[in-house]
């Protein structure tokens, strides 16, 4: 099983994901967790450069888009595929979808484009995907890592662009998958129990 976290900076995606590791792996299940960009040596290093590293010209959303998918495609086939070739749970911290949402709506190069970068490096689809739903505003409200990050410096206006993104990639079945929509709003612990309700069945917990 391969599951990803989705969403717009400061909604708890990573948080929860973990958390949501750490709770498998109680019950007993083989799990990992990993994240994009990163998981691999060569994939945090693509991180680093393409969000965490200040330039005095601009990134063109292209090469954004291209830096992304090389990462992916590191991570993808050296840490995704033999976890779950093992039987692992795998579970991760954004995907494809987030540079469909991000270059391919909000940066405008289209989900085409996006989907045409990243053919020859997504080899395997998420099998669901857990969209964390959330106003930008309140997101932008509670990030903490504008230094290392870019897209936490973007505004407001950015991420509604990003969010109407995820929003039309949820009715798009043929790209996306299984799509589940998850209340972000609350404490940390009413939102893992609104996680838990929708993967119980298909988790078998």
């Amino acid at each position: 099983m391969y599951i990803v976290f989705e969403g717009t900076v400061g909604t708890g995606k990573s948080t929860q994901a973990r958390r949501l590791a750490e709770f498998l792996k109680s019950r007993g299940k083989d799990v990992l967790l990993t994240r994009e960009p990163g998981g691999s040596e060569i994939a945090d290093s693509v991180r680093k450069l393409v969000q965490g590293t200040k330039f005095s010209e601009h990134m063109e959303p292209v090469c954004e888009a291209y830096l992304y998918a090389a990462s992916r495609a590191q991570t993808l086939r050296k840490v995704v595929m033999p976890a779950l070739d093992k039987g692992f749970i795998v579970i991760a911290d954004r995907s494809y979808i987030t540079s469909m949402a991000y270059q391919g709506f909000a940066r405008g190069l289209t989900f085409e484009r996006i989907l045409e970068i990243n053919d020859p490096a997504v080899v395997i689809r998420p099998d669901a995907v857990l969209y964390m739903s959330l106003p930008p505003k309140t997101g932008l409200e509670r990030t903490h890592d504008q230094a290392g990050d870019k897209f936490e410096r973007e505004d407001v206006a950015f991420f509604d662009k990003v969010q109407e993104g995820y929003r039309q990639l949820s009715l798009r079945k043929d790209l996306c998958g299984a799509w589940i929509n998850i209340d972000a709003t609350g404490s940390k612990d009413q939102v893992f129990s609104r996680i838990y309700k929708e993967l119980s069945g298909i988790l078998r917990l």
